[in-house]
C-alpha cells in the first residue's frame, strides 16, 4: 500500500541571529529556495507545504511551487515549539481539505545543501526498516572523549575514560542531528505528541551535506560549499 506522504517546511519570517535568513539571497536564491527545489524533485513526497506567518516568504514559496499554509502569530515566535508548528499545519490540511498523510517529513529550511537522495533515502529507510521514525545525522569531528564543561576557569570532562584515548581514531564514532531531514507517521505527531518516535533509526548525512544555518558564518560556509558544488 502506498503511503499519503506529505512534507512541511517551517519558515517563520523573524530570526535574530540571521535576519530574514530563509529568504536571504544563498548563492543568488533565497534559501528557502533549495529546500522546496529538492523537496519537489522527489519521487516519495506527495504534497509539499511550507508554514509561515510572513507573506514575503509566502510568496516565494508559492513561486518556486510549494504550496503554503498561513501559520497564526501565536506560533511565530522565537519560543514557539516546533512540534505545535507541525501540529498545525497538519490539523489545517485535514479540516480544511480533508487531506490526511499517512508520514509527515520536516524539511528545515536552514539546510540547503540536503538532497533529494537524503530526502528519499531517509523515508526509505523508514519504509524498509519498520520503525517509527528516522532522523538525519552526521558524524561528529571530535570524539566526546575530547570535551570539557567549565567550572570557573577549570576543565571537567564530561565523559570518563578520555586518558584512554589519545587518537581521534581510537574514539567510538559520535553523531548528531544535523537538523536536515525528519520522518515520522503523522499519528507520533498528532496522538503521541512528539516527532521521533520511540522507534527511531539514523539517516546518516556526509558533512558537507549537513550545514545547519544559524549564523553568518554557516552562511558564508555554506555559500563557499554551494559554489564549490557548481565547479565539480
Amino acid at each position: 500500500m502506498e503511503l499519503e506522504t506529505l512534507a512541511i517546511i517551517p519558515a517563520r519570517g523573524g530570526s535574530k541571529a540571521l535576519p530574514r535568513k530563509n529568504i536571504r539571497l544563498l548563492n543568488g536564491k533565497p534559501m528557502i529556495y533549495y529546500t522546496i527545489k529538492e523537496a519537489l524533485e522527489s519521487n516519495l513526497l506527495n504534497t509539499i507545504i511550507v508554514s509561515t506567518e510572513d507573506k514575503e516568504v509566502a510568496d516565494i514559496a508559492t513561486k518556486y511551487g510549494a504550496q503554503v499554509i498561513e501559520r497564526p502569530l501565536q506560533l511565530a515566535h522565537d519560543n514557539t515549539p516546533s512540534l505545535s508548528v507541525f501540529q498545525h499545519a497538519i490539523a489545517f490540511r485535514e479540516e480544511t481539505d480533508g487531506y490526511h498523510p499517512d508520514l509527515v517529513v520536516i524539511l528545515q529550511a536552514t539546510s540547503p545543501l540536503r538532497k533529494v537522495a537524503d530526502i528519499d533515502g531517509a523515508i526509505e529507510k523508514l519504509l524498509q526498516t519498520g520503525c517509527d521514525s528516522v532522523v538525519s545525522v552526521c558524524e561528529v569531528e571530535h570524539p566526546l572523549h575530547w570535551m570539557f564543561t567549565l567550572d570557573g576557569d577549570r576543565l571537567s570532562p564530561i565523559f570518563e575514560g578520555r586518558e584512554e584515548i589519545t587518537r581521534r581514531q581510537d574514539a567510538p564514532k559520535v553523531y548528531r542531528l544535523n537538523g536536515a531531514v525528519y520522518v515520522t507517521y503523522r499519528d507520533v505527531i498528532m496522538k503521541q505528541n512528539r516527532v521521533i518516535g520511540e522507534d527511531t533509526i539514523a539517516y546518516i548525512m556526509p558533512p558537507e551535506r549537513s550545514i545547519d544555518i544559524d549564523t553568518e558564518l554557516d552562511f558564508r560556509f555554506a555559500e563557499l560549499l554551494m559554489k564549490e558544488r557548481e565547479c565539480q
